[in-house]
């Protein structure tokens, strides 16, 4: 008998240890009441999304899928945020997908994807005045079609651009870029010329902000925030529906991906909505959708709610 309760007492000390440190533990995915789920490494983005931020294609995803219009003379269009993007005669922008490949030319954007993203033909497409025509291509995709490629990587459209001039599509879950003349990304490099190829960034690292000093961006050196209605423990979000409009999610990110950030409390956070939230110290992490590009910070102090991140995970600037 007393074998027995003291097996009962082992089994219920373990559980409620289990329970008090489950979010601090270094690996791991938290459920929405803030509960770790297995011993896993963090998650990746879930097997068939990052085309976008909404089911894993962007917008509309359940789009019918235009037929492909022919891309014809290309040109080069002067933005004032991306410096020199590509487009075609029309003027729509073009677009790069980070999870495509140029050498060799492959694309992995099928299906549903391909109706938020449509393809470019090859076919009556010539290159643009002034720009290398020899950088110019095709890839034969799985259906057999020949979509344009510039430097080997496949051109798109995006389906949310109305008009000649918009673009956006740029940043779309981190993977989609307006493409430059050349075939690099067309993007604002946080520590370079408008028009630079973004660097190499890590998906968390630190940035040395002159106002804010050291500050937590993302791959795309993006200002990740910290919204102080949240808790950590239990681990829950307190920006839901729209506000997740104006303040998207900080995608998961691997461990091993991260530089000068901590990754005490780095675990998924499993969204009631569905959708997988990074997080440092058990705190959920954003971006601002009124930054603009690398560097802003437009999002700090908003409402008084809404701060920059240290490395630590803390909240920079906000009142004691």
């Amino acid at each position: 008998m007393n074998t027995w309760r003291n097996a009962s007492l082992a089994v219920t000390t373990v559980a409620l240890l289990a329970l008090t440190t489950a979010c601090g533990q270094e690996k791991g995915t938290a459920s929405p009441n803030g509960q770790a789920v297995g011993n896993a490494a963090p998650a990746q983005q879930p097997a068939g999304s990052g085309y976008g931020s909404d089911g894993g294609y962007g917008s509309d995803t359940g789009a019918d899928a235009a037929a492909p219009k022919e891309a014809g003379q290309l040109a080069v269009w002067d933005s004032k945020e991306l410096g020199k993007v590509l487009t075609d005669s029309e003027g729509f922008t073009l677009y790069r997908f980070d999870k495509d490949t140029a050498n060799p030319p492959k694309s992995n954007c099928e299906g549903d994807c391909a109706k938020t993203w449509p393809v470019v033909p090859a076919g009556n497409a010539t290159a643009a005045a002034g720009t290398d025509a020899a950088l110019m291509g095709e890839v034969t995709r799985a259906d057999g079609t020949k979509q344009l490629t510039v430097a080997g990587w496949p051109m798109y459209r995006y389906a949310k651009d109305t008009g000649p001039g918009e673009a956006t599509g740029q940043g779309v879950g981190g993977t989609w870029f307006a493409s430059a003349p050349d075939g690099k990304k067309a993007a604002v490099n946080a520590d370079g010329p408008v028009g630079a190829e973004p660097a190499d960034l890590a998906g968390l690292s630190v940035r040395k902000d002159p106002k804010l000093g050291e500050i937590v961006v993302d791959k795309r050196g993006m200002t990740v925030y910290r919204f102080k209605k949240d808790s950590a423990w239990p681990m829950k979000s307190a920006c839901t529906g729209d506000c997740l409009k104006k303040w998207p999610v900080v995608s998961p990110v691997a461990k091993n991906d991260v530089e000068g950030v901590t990754t005490k409390g780095f675990v998924t956070f499993d969204r009631p909505d569905g959708i997988k939230q990074q997080s440092v110290d058990c705190w959920p992490i954003y971006t601002f959708s009124g930054d603009a590009e690398p560097g802003d910070t437009n999002g700090q102090g908003v409402g008084g709610t809404w701060y920059a991140v240290s490395p630590n995970a803390k909240l920079v600037g906000a009142p004691k």
